[in-house]
């Protein structure tokens, strides 16, 4: 036999309690007689009984021994009753406190057991209470946590935006650029655009009205007419095409004129006069 399993299977603790029956206490009996090791852990384990149970013990009131010492001889002093005395029967159900030693230990033993059924099933509740809560917090904060990082991200696009609005609009009303309004030519009669051009820094923007949608793999590209000869001012983002923005191209050191022509994706490095879209001078 393994003792020290012996030991904590806590057989040791229940005799010390007096909630074994018969049989088990012989056998505790008998090991703590043969194990030296068991017969001193069942000797600490009494002694902390009994130290906690003076650490809880209450004195009487006083004057109670005094008490119980009269009503005792005062009981013998009285006279026997002259009538007999009918000698009640024996109650069928007997307490706790009248039934035979072993009866007593195993209803306290089966006490003890329901009392640790219903301490683990209320303690398995609790976990899986704690443990559902704990899941929902975690499923609820994943969740709040993309919300934010979406939120971020659209708060930051919108102060892009706003940023790119507020700085269209600057140029829009400054005084130092010259607008020049591009009208269609007969390609594209409808057509129209603005470009802004600013001689002291050479900055250049496009602002589109109205322009054919392209055709796939086709971009407009922004021409600057210098002395009759024409200078890359840039490709037109889709956006800008679109008439959604307005886009800064290229700077130009000196311009006449600004024209459109539909180019290649990506821009070719003379215009192609026959897809010639808008025109305008100063």
């Amino acid at each position: 036999m393994n003792i020290q399993e012996y030991i904590e299977s806590g057989i040791l603790e229940e005799y010390a309690l007096g909630v074994l029956d018969a049989a088990q206490r012989a056998e505790v009996e008998r090991y703590a007689a043969e194990y030296p090791a068991v017969q001193q852990e069942l000797d600490l384990i009494q002694q902390g009984l009994e130290s906690y149970a003076q650490a809880h013990t209450q004195n009487p009131p006083a004057g109670m021994r005094e008490r119980v010492l009269a009503g005792f001889q005062a009981a013998i002093r009285q006279p026997e009753a002259a009538a007999p005395v009918a000698v009640a029967a024996e109650p069928v159900v007997r307490s706790i406190a009248s039934a035979q030693p072993g009866e007593a230990e195993a209803a306290g033993f089966n006490w003890l057991m329901a009392a640790s059924v219903a301490l683990l099933v209320l303690s398995a509740a609790a976990n899986l209470i704690l443990y559902n809560r704990w899941q929902s917090s975690e499923t609820q904060l994943v969740a709040l946590q993309a919300d934010q990082s979406r939120v971020a991200s659209t708060m930051q696009a919108v102060e892009k935006r706003l940023d790119t609005r507020t700085q269209e609009l600057a140029v829009l009303r400054s005084e130092q650029f010259n607008a020049v309004e591009l009208a269609g030519t007969p390609v594209a009669p409808e057509a129209k655009a603005r470009v802004l051009y600013n001689k002291a820094t050479k900055a250049v923007y496009v602002d589109v009205r109205n322009l054919p949608t392209l055709p796939e793999g086709k971009q407009y590209q922004l021409w600057a007419m210098d002395k009759g000869k024409p200078v890359d001012a840039g490709m037109l983002a889709a956006a800008t095409t679109a008439g959604d923005s307005l886009q800064q191209m290229k700077n130009i050191a000196n311009a006449e004129a600004f024209a459109m022509t539909v180019e290649p994706a990506g821009g070719s490095e003379n215009p192609t006069m026959e897809t010639m879209t808008v025109l305008g001078k100063f």
